[in-house]
């Protein structure tokens, strides 16, 4: 009877310390495991609905070759991911959040993969409207497929309010009610040009003291780089309902205006060469011109204009 006692106590005290090397090991799991085991019992309770919010004035909600508007922001590609960057840029979103299926098992790489491709990110924000295009994006997303987007955006409201009303007062004095959409436009890209001069110091010292890479510098400094000018002019095309987006190169930036069925090429900073007598001159050498005549008149040895097609489709 002792014995069956004496083996009854063993198995208690053997049951002690199996149960004290699990706890040990729960505790040692979970203090190496924590956020995961949180995301994931988070998972089963709450619902990842997508909160959707409307854009605001300057989004476009247009479609190009590149990108493309949507309204479901679950990816299932790269594609999509590349959409749902484009349409959260263009809705002028701070931030928003959305999640990657179970069924798309690279999403996560995918993103990792865009959040990280400064010139991809930088010919998205190409195709917004200048007041919706950011100064800095950054993506946080996890191993269960919980992705933000955090936009700090290029011009703020102030910014805003104030270049729209130097953009009323400037329009209605350069242009005619009884001018249609282009005559306008041509008078105004002759009105930055011959009030803007080329922002040297910017473009070769990054040393200047005027807000020349921004529409603030070519409006109320009358200084402006190839950002500013492009910018301007792809706020004023907005506002004439002319659809356009942005070109990149590695060094240069201008407008892609549609008319006649077609993508044109508008360079308002090389229609505004610099000249050393400081003598404002004003060329309409490359006002919405096609890809061949850019190019073949395209001389310097810089290549600024040579893009990559692969963000600008129209131009292959």
């Amino acid at each position: 009877m002792s014995d069956i006692i004496k083996l009854g106590d063993e198995m208690a005290k053997v049951k002690e310390i199996v149960s004290l090397l699990v706890i040990i090991l729960a505790t040692v799991y979970i203090s190496l495991n924590y956020k995961t085991i949180v995301s994931t019992f988070n998972s089963f309770f709450k619902n990842p609905n997508v909160v959707v919010l409307p854009g605001n004035e300057y989004t476009k909600n247009k479609s190009y070759l590149f990108v493309h508007h949507t309204d479901v922001y679950k990816p299932y590609s790269y594609q999509d991911l590349i959409d749902i960057y484009y349409s959260t840029i263009d809705q002028g979103w701070e931030e928003f959040t959305f999640y990657c299926p179970k069924e798309y098992e690279n999403c996560t790489k995918d993103v990792e993969m865009i959040s990280s491709d400064e010139v991809l990110l930088s010919s998205i924000n190409n195709y917004v409207h200048p007041f919706n295009s950011y100064s800095e994006i950054r993506t946080v997303y996890d191993e269960l497929g919980e992705v933000t987007i955090k936009i700090d955006h290029q011009y703020t409201e102030q910014d805003i309010a104030k270049i729209n009303l130097k953009l009323d007062e400037i329009m209605s004095k350069e242009t005619k009610p009884s001018m249609d959409s282009y005559e306008k436009l041509r008078a105004l890209h002759d009105y930055i040009v011959n009030n803007t001069k080329y922002d040297v110091d910017q473009a070769e010292k990054k040393n200047s003291p005027y807000n020349s890479t921004k529409i603030n510098g070519v409006l109320f400094e009358g200084w402006g780089i190839c950002s500013g000018y492009a910018d301007t002019m792809a706020a004023i095309l907005f506002r004439l309902g002319i659809d356009n987006f942005k070109i990149s190169s590695e060094t240069h930036v201008w407008n892609a205006v549609y008319k006649d069925d077609a993508f044109l090429h508008l360079d308002t900073t090389w229609d505004d060469p610099v000249n050393e007598s400081g003598y404002d001159s004003l060329s309409h050498d490359y006002y919405l011109i096609t890809t061949w005549k850019l190019r073949s008149i395209n001389n310097d040895k810089k290549n600024e204009h040579f893009f990559d097609n692969q963000y600008y489709l129209y131009f292959k």
